[in-house]
Formats: C-alpha cells, sequence, structure tokens
C-alpha cells in the first residue's frame, strides 16, 4: 500500500499578520459604488484609494509612511464630474496614476513629490473617445506610456499617452470586466459580460482566440500568466465561485469550486513565485494557491481569515516589499467602516540573510520600450532588478510628452526668445511696439472684440473638440432609439388592426345572432 505525503512547497507556510491600526489609514470616505472594481493601488511610495465625493468624482492619494486617521479635509484628486471607477498606478512611474470614471474619460494625473498638499484638479493628460463609462484601466508592462482602457460602450481602447491619441479601437459584443497583459505585452486577453474570455492583438486589433468559460452569470475575472497560460475566477451555472485554469490554446486543464458565496472574486497574480491570491469581494478570507506544470496545476496552500469583510483591496509590486521580513506580498484591505488594513504576508525564515529562492530577480520601474518602439512592432520582456540591496527606484521625469505642458513650454519659449530679441534690438521692439497700437483698433473692428487676458485658447479648442466627440455618440444613441421606436411603433399598429379586425368581427357576429 503507497502512502502520499503532504506536498512540499517552500510556500505551504505563508501567513499574514495585520498591522496595527495605528501603522494603518483610518478615517477614509471609502467609494459606496456597485461596480466590480478593487476600488483601491499601491504602489511603493502612494496608496490611492477611491472614495464618496458630492458631485463628481474622487480618490485620495496617501504616502505609504503617513498612517494613523485621516483628516477629513484631506486633499484629494477631484477632477472627475462622476464617479471613479479605476484606478491604477503606472509601473514605470511611482508618480503617475491613470483613472476611469463615469464621465466616459480616462484622466492621467501626476502626484506632486511628497503627496497633496491641495486638491489635484487638472490632469496632465485627458483621454477622450468613451461613448460611455469607463470601468477598466490597466498599463502596458513593457512599454511606456502605453495603456488600454475598457468602457460600457463594448470597446477597448488602446492610447499612447504621451500624444494623447487613441492608437486602436476595438469593439467587442459585450462590456470589457477585466484585462491582462501578456508577459511581453505582446497580447492582452479580457473577459466580458458574454462570460467569453478572448485573447487579442493589441496592434492590429485582431481577436487570436475566443472561448466560453465559466457558466454562471456573474462577471469573470482572468489574469494573464508568465507561461502564456490563462487563469480566470467566475461562477457556476448553480452559483458556486470557482478558478479554472486554461492553456494557451484555451483548452480547460482543471476548474474548480471554492464555495457558495456571491461576492467577484479578484485573481491577484505573483509571477516570481507563481503563487495565485483569491480575495473575493465582500469576503473576509484571502486563499492563496501555487501555479505548477504538474496535475492538478493550481495547488492550495492556506487561507488568511480575519473578522471583517473586504469592501476593496490593494496589492503591493514585489519591488515596495521588506525583503528583511522574508514578506512575499502586502495587501491593503478597505474595510466597510473606512479603515485601510495593512496585511504583510510572510514566509517564516530563521535566517536573517537575504533569501535567494524568495526573491528571483523582478520587475523594475524601468520601461523596456519607448511607445514609439511598441508601436513600430518591437517586442521586449520586462527590465528585471535584484532585491538584494533593496529597491532604490530610478530617478523620473514624469510623462515622455504630456499636451498641457507642452503647450505652456512652448509658451515660455516663446517669451524667452522675445526678451531675448528685445535685449539684442530695442529699436526693433519699440517698432513692432508701435505698430501693434496701430493695428490693434483696426483688429478690434474688423474681428470685433479682442479675447480676453488669460483666455487659454488651446484648452477651449480641446473643449470643443471633446463636446464633438459626445455629440457624435449620442446622435448614433438617437439614431438607433428613433428606429427601435418606429419598429415598436409599427408593431403597435398591428396589433391595434388585428384587434380592431378581431371586433368588427365580433359586432358581426352578434348582429347576425339578434337577426335570427
Amino acid at each position: 500500500m503507497s502512502f502520499r505525503g503532504v506536498r512540499q512547497s517552500k510556500f505551504r507556510h505563508v501567513f499574514g499578520q495585520p498591522l496595527k491600526r495605528d501603522q494603518c489609514y483610518d478615517n477614509i470616505r471609502i467609494t459606496k459604488s456597485a461596480w466590480d472594481s478593487t476600488f483601491c493601488s499601491v504602489n511603493p511610495k502612494y496608496v490611492a484609494i477611491i472614495t464618496e465625493a458630492a458631485g463628481g468624482g474622487a480618490f485620495l492619494v496617501l504616502p505609504l509612511d503617513k498612517t494613523g486617521r485621516v483628516d477629513r479635509d484631506a486633499s484629494l484628486v477631484v477632477g472627475h464630474k462622476a464617479a471613479v471607477l479605476d484606478i491604477q498606478w503606472c509601473p514605470h512611474n511611482d508618480d503617475v496614476i491613470a483613472s476611469g470614471s463615469e464621465d466616459c474619460t480616462v484622466k492621467i494625473w501626476q502626484i506632486p513629490d511628497g503627496g497633496l498638499i491641495r486638491n489635484l484638479e487638472e490632469p496632465v493628460v485627458d483621454l477622450v473617445a468613451h461613448q460611455r463609462r469607463v470601468g477598466l484601466v490597466v498599463w502596458h508592462p513593457t512599454a511606456q506610456d502605453i495603456l488600454l482602457s475598457g468602457g460600457s460602450d463594448n470597446r477597448v481602447i488602446i492610447w499612447n499617452v504621451g500624444t494623447g491619441e487613441a492608437i486602436l479601437e476595438i469593439d467587442f459584443p459585450d462590456i470589457p470586466l477585466s484585462a491582462s497583459w501578456s508577459w511581453e505585452g505582446r497580447k492582452f486577453v479580457v473577459s466580458c459580460k458574454d462570460r467569453r474570455v478572448r485573447v487579442v492583438d493589441p496592434r492590429s486589433g485582431n481577436i487570436l482566440k475566443e472561448a466560453s468559460t465559466h457558466e454562471g452569470s456573474k462577471p469573470v475575472q482572468v489574469v494573464y500568466l508568465k507561461n502564456g497560460n490563462f487563469f480566470t475566477t467566475g461562477f457556476s451555472r448553480i452559483g458556486e465561485r470557482q478558478y479554472a485554469l486554461w492553456n494557451q490554446n484555451l483548452t480547460n486543464m482543471t476548474m474548480q469550486e471554492i464555495d457558495t458565496s456571491n461576492g467577484i472574486i479578484f485573481p491577484f497574480y505573483d509571477p516570481d513565485t507563481s503563487m495565485i491570491y483569491l480575495c473575493g469581494k465582500g469576503d473576509s478570507a484571502i486563499k492563496y494557491f501555487e501555479v505548477t506544470d504538474d496535475a492538478p496545476y493550481v495547488h492550495f496552500l492556506a487561507t488568511y481569515q480575519s473578522s471583517d469583510p473586504q469592501r476593496g483591496i490593494g496589492w503591493m509590486p514585489k519591488r515596495g516589499l521588506n525583503v528583511n521580513l522574508c514578506e512575499i506580498a502586502r495587501f491593503y484591505k478597505l474595510h466597510t467602516k473606512g479603515l485601510c488594513e495593512v496585511i504583510p504576508m510572510t514566509v517564516p525564515r530563521k535566517s536573517e540573510l537575504f533569501q535567494d529562492d524568495l526573491y528571483p530577480d523582478t520587475i523594475g520601474d524601468t520601461p523596456a520600450l519607448t511607445a514609439e518602439e511598441w508601436l513600430s512592432g518591437k517586442v521586449a520582456t520586462p527590465v528585471m532588478i535584484s532585491l538584494r540591496d533593496g529597491y532604490k527606484p530610478t530617478k523620473k521625469s514624469g510623462i515622455s510628452k504630456v499636451v498641457h505642458r507642452t503647450v505652456v513650454s512652448t509658451n515660455n519659449q516663446t517669451n524667452a526668445s522675445s526678451t531675448r530679441a528685445a535685449q539684442h534690438d530695442e529699436s526693433k521692439t519699440t517698432q513692432s511696439t508701435a505698430q501693434s497700437s496701430v493695428a490693434a483698433p483696426f483688429i478690434e473692428n474688423v474681428c470685433g472684440p479682442a479675447l480676453p487676458p488669460g483666455l487659454d485658447v488651446q484648452k477651449l479648442f480641446e473643449d470643443v473638440r471633446k463636446l464633438k466627440i459626445i455629440a457624435k455618440g449620442h446622435e448614433k444613441r438617437i439614431k438607433a432609439l428613433e428606429e427601435k421606436l418606429e419598429r415598436c411603433e409599427g408593431t403597435v399598429e398591428e396589433k391595434q388592426e388585428e384587434m380592431c379586425e378581431g371586433v368588427e368581427e365580433d359586432d358581426e357576429d352578434a348582429a347576425d345572432h339578434d337577426g335570427i
């Protein structure tokens, strides 16, 4: 008789130990939105949390060391005109964050060093092309300034943030709910409301593979694994929560039931350790698994259990962890009562030396490609760094090209060149001033009153462009509704005619009966 022992794994004893309340973030007005999102994003410098806001959308950005009770009048990012649905920090710049909102826009924000000291209202880039709310934003893992956004207009848009332009628009049969890039960013996978998963070429927009996954009616979440396989979470036909592993051809390798709760499960994948953490919305537990090449491929490790349900959750990148404490993951759990609880996941080790087996080289903050190189067809794996001596962030100069700053810098250069010209030739400056004073009444008489001082013409043109896009979208919707109304009216008229004919026949039958 053979005996099968316990499967060996160096992550079998991983445990979570929440920090004390004064080392967490308290008194936060966490959003009450019903959208299925994590509502939190973390990097080695800041934690960002979507908050409840009256008359618009906002999210809170706090430096990691600013723990304790958050002031009620703390500075917020408040540029959206409707509720913020999703946020994500740029993997190549810890001061840049993207946000998607119900106001149909994606905005890119630059957080000043040290955090916010006043409300941030102006984004560095404003991306407008979606016709419905934007509930999904995902940065490219290797290319600088490339961003994916998904909206309720059944569309995924690939953006070049540096120029503020939409590179590609891809239409889907239903709303995209989650998306994940491949390891080198050559492809991405998206799950839609129709419960189907699609693998897409982001440069051509072609759907390469497509398959149905979980049979339940609730949303499916998907993650692209490092080896090219896919991990999904969803629901069965009878409402049981499931996880599943699929190969590169979207053929199922394994599918297991988890429990019968009704909250969406968000998977967090660590490519360095091949571990997946499952965090359910409304759950009080975090389950973690290890993915291997041996059947049954997904191996259960342990569960972190607490007493309070999670409203949302954030995940720290590997370069922000404390390697001296053998920390392999860190979660930022949002409670319904306004607490953001910090939960480190630790592997118990007796040695105080650097653990090479726990910390292989991980993804750094340096992009492998520029946006132009990626658009030209180049492919590169992420730039890796070692955590042996601790993480040292590289110096960043902000987004490579920002529309608003380009206008300002151009104006500054013009003013500087005018000043140099004035210093070089004072007589020419006097002459040009005189000509301007003579020409001013003529221009005012011909073209009307002059523009008011301080008016940003570039911003005015940008607002007009946005309004045109929105108006065009409304025209399409109105046309579709009018066609639907015509079809309904035609159906009603037909039914009314049938009823009238039926009434006339009944009247004739009644008259014949009376005559008899």
